[in-house]
């Protein structure tokens, strides 16, 4: 479909016309020098005006048309583009300390590792957060940013897949994993500072308590949700563990998202998951554009070239002229 970008530029096209009849004239001066040679001088070919007025205004007329027509942007509106989805930057961290390798909760009715049914609650996640910007941190003794933020959702999504226990480190380093997701989202606009943190853990390792860290988080209006991993005493499944969850510090993890104005999730099995999963959703949802998009694709330069190449040739055939007109 074809549409002008610019429709009001065409309100200039009566300028040349509307300055030759505001402007003066400009003043016919006569002859201060008499030659006697005037009649034989009168008898040469003209340099620039051999080619009658009325056919070169037009031409000019032509030009002018162009340019007004390239100013007013025309362009080719394609098929529309699926509605995009903006808002939020958000960064993922999660937890790859050796007890993630624990085989105590189900998924689909096989008994599994935590990491991963961690897997799977990150790969549906990110399923749902087209237009989003996430960014991954993996940490364990130590952490480090995986993937910054990206609107490449797919290959954020086989990193986590790729991602194994004891990665970073058989440990877990919860406050470096927060200060390194504050770096990272520090210049993102307020409304979009999210971290979702997942663990199975408490800090055992790191620079930074997570406390303090929270708090210097809360200071630059980051928001901290945890999610705790791993099944409860009565739901173990793990032979010779009468608690698999005994290390989890939910305490700190609370702290944590409350002193970030967040909120703590227990993971304990494939259903707090999902409810986990749609409760995150309902706190930070996608902010949708409404207004539908069309590919456009630009035509300005054809006429603004052809409007380029006429000058150009007048320009060439005046020159032509007045170096033979003798």
């Amino acid at each position: 479909m074809f549409e002008l970008h610019w429709p009001a530029a065409f309100l200039l096209l009566p300028l040349p016309w509307l300055l030759r009849w505001l402007l003066p004239s400009a003043p016919v001066r006569s002859a201060a020098l008499q030659v006697d040679f005037l009649q034989r001088l009168g008898q040469l070919p003209t340099s620039v005006s051999s080619m009658p007025l009325t056919r070169r205004r037009w031409f000019f007329v032509l030009v002018w048309l162009l340019l007004i027509l390239a100013s007013s942007r025309p362009q080719w509106l394609g098929d529309p583009l699926p509605i995009s989805i903006s808002g939020r930057d958000m960064m993922l961290a999660i937890d790859l300390s050796g007890s993630m390798e624990y085989e105590d909760m189900r998924l689909d009715g096989e008994q599994v590792p935590r990491m991963t049914v961690v897997k799977k609650l990150v790969s549906d996640f990110i399923a749902q957060r087209e237009g989003d910007r996430i960014g991954l941190i993996l940490f364990g003794s130590s952490a480090y940013v995986q993937a910054p933020l990206t609107h490449d959702l797919q290959s954020l999504d086989e990193w986590v897949d790729e991602a194994f226990v004891g990665l970073a480190g058989r440990e877990t380093a919860i406050g470096d994993a927060i200060g390194l997701a504050i770096k990272r989202l520090v210049a993102e606009p307020a409304e979009s500072r999210v971290l979702i943190l997942i663990t199975d853990g408490a800090n055992t390792a790191g620079q930074i308590t997570p406390l303090r860290a929270a708090r210097f988080a809360a200071s630059e209006g980051i928001r901290i949700f945890t999610i705790g991993v791993g099944a409860s005493a009565d739901q173990s499944l793990t032979s010779g563990i009468q608690d698999p969850s005994i290390n989890l510090d939910e305490g700190t993890l609370i702290d944590v998202a409350l002193a970030s104005d967040g909120e703590y999730f227990r993971a304990r099995n494939s259903a707090d998951i999902q409810q986990i999963y749609q409760r995150i959703e309902a706190l930070e949802p996608a902010l949708r554009d409404s207004s539908p998009r069309r590919q456009a694709r630009p035509l300005y330069p054809w006429p603004l070239g052809l409007a380029m190449l006429i000058s150009l040739v007048i320009a060439s055939v005046a020159v032509y002229r007045r170096r033979h007109a003798v």
